[in-house]
């Protein structure tokens, strides 16, 4: 189950390589963010574990192993989306969440069901370019540097150029020896600065000075502005008219030093770094450990005969089986084998059932685990426990106002009998719930903070109940407010 989804505190130092976690380990790490849900952190846990595995068969053998895709079955708010995002976060492995509806829209030209793949992709190349650039920028600093020097003595490097080409050609020839003197006079004079802004650049004393830089102009056009046209299309169109009509321009900026350093920082590195090292890494990375998640499978199943809308939405999972059965998808970074690449659906499943998707489809989902309800002890958990709890997350942020929040124990209890009464009475959002009302008990100090600096307010359950109780009885306000 989903602890709410939030800003995440700090991350875990000396976290073992995924390849050494067994699965009860994985289990372990998943239960520092999740509550519950023991049966599908197994089932992530045994196909984790399943591809280290894979890895060590001999190659005649490790081709014919294929991910054995999970679906996972349960309401909203209980942790479908976040046991996959921790489980790739984990493994270090590139991920991506999809919704499914965004392929069935009747009467609107949708996004291609390959694209997940291209996005895919993406996320697999910016992960890797991001890893190869942390490992060499502790390299990029003296070229940052003298990038530095030149746009704060932006006349120095030019005129020293100009002096060196552009009277007399031909070397060694000159015509007279009071030139070469007040060319190495102004040399000198142009190092000496040099070295002293150098100095007082290491020091810091430059940081706030404004200086001028330029930086690149990038043309784009808005997503689906051009219907049936697949983003990388477009953005490879663009780049080659871009270069047709004069490359990259650049634009003047006014920034502090303490900027430009920023910029050009991530010049050098962009420089320096082997574009097709990262997209052949980042293939590989995709291809055999890469994880997509299929949300709201459930709202393309077809419950009872086929018309309609109906049909677009069967059409949608016959667009999807390839994909998940394995095939190659083109991309700008090269081809996609996505035979091994994992796929996890969900789905709350309250209408439609697993057994209305297509026959083809629901074979390419054997592992099916359901996911449990939650209830106020789920609640209870979920507030003080993982490692991003809602109320380490609220007393976090006041403490930056100065303002101390303690939740006394029936608080903690009473928040969470709330929780599940009004799920019960209305929509099941889970523990989503948790976060109204989180929100409605600390409105009024989270709004006056600045004034209570330096005190501890102490929340106890009559504190919960005076703020709740007009809400909390009144069915009709704990539908629009709770």
């Amino acid at each position: 189950m989903d602890t709410p989804t939030s800003p995440v505190l700090p991350a875990e130092k000396n976290v073992p390589a995924a390849a050494d976690l067994t699965p009860r380990q994985i289990v372990e790490k998943l239960d520092t963010y999740i509550i519950g849900q023991h049966e599908a952190k197994r089932a992530v846990a045994v196909a984790l574990r399943n591809r280290t595995r894979r890895q060590k068969l001999p190659e005649d053998i490790r081709d014919e192993v294929a991910p054995k895709n999970i679906l996972l079955i349960g309401p909203t708010g209980v942790g479908k989306t976040e046991i996959a995002r921790r489980l790739a976060k984990l493994c270090n492995a590139p991920f991506l969440k999809v919704e499914a509806t965004k392929y069935t829209e009747v009467g609107y030209v949708g996004r291609d069901v390959e694209s997940m793949i291209r996005d895919l992709m993406s996320v697999g190349y910016n992960d890797v370019k991001a890893e190869m650039e942390d490992r060499i920028r502790s390299q990029c600093g003296p070229r940052v540097e003298e990038r530095l020097l030149d746009i704060l003595l932006p006349g120095q490097n030019a005129g020293t150029e100009e002096k060196k080409t552009s009277a007399f050609p031909f070397a060694g020839f000159t015509d007279g020896g009071a030139d070469t003197q007040e060319q190495h006079a102004s040399q000198s004079v142009d190092n000496a600065t040099r070295e002293k802004f150098r100095t007082m650049l290491r020091e810091g004393k430059l940081e706030d000075r404004e200086v001028e830089v330029y930086v690149s102009s990038k043309m784009s056009l808005p997503v689906g502005m051009i219907a049936g046209i697949s983003s990388d299309d477009l953005d490879s169109g663009i780049s080659g008219l871009t270069s047709l009509f004069g490359g990259n321009k650049k634009h003047k900026r006014m920034v502090t030093v303490r900027e430009a350093r920023k910029i050009c920082t991530e010049e050098v590195l962009d420089e320096m770094i082997d574009r097709d090292k990262v997209a052949d890494e980042a293939l590989k990375r995709v291809e055999q450990s890469g994880i997509i998640f299929i949300d709201e499978i459930d709202k393309v199943a077809v419950h009872g005969e086929s018309h309609g809308q109906d049909v677009s939405r069967e059409g949608v999972q016959r667009d999807i089986l390839p994909i998940v059965e394995g095939s190659n998808v083109n991309t700008k970074y090269g081809v996609v084998d996505t035979t091994h690449i994992l796929f996890i659906a969900a789905g709350a499943f309250s209408v439609a059932a697993p057994s209305d998707l297509i026959p083809e489809l629901q074979g390419r989902f054997p592992l099916r685990v359901e996911l449990d309800s939650l209830h106020k002890e789920d609640f209870k958990r979920i507030l003080l426990e993982p490692r991003n709890a809602l109320i380490k997350q609220y007393s976090a942020l006041l403490a930056t106002e100065g303002v101390t929040i303690s939740f006394t124990d029936d608080a903690v209890d009473r928040m969470s009998v709330i929780a599940e009464e009004v799920n019960a009475r209305s929509e099941n959002i889970g523990a989503r719930r948790l976060h109204t009302i989180m929100e409605k008990i600390l409105d009024e100090i989270s709004f006056t903070a600045d004034e209570h600096a330096g005190e501890t307010i102490v929340i106890d359950a009559a504190y919960v109940d005076e703020k709740l109780k007009d809400i909390a009885t009144n069915q009709d306000l704990t539908r629009y407010i709770l």
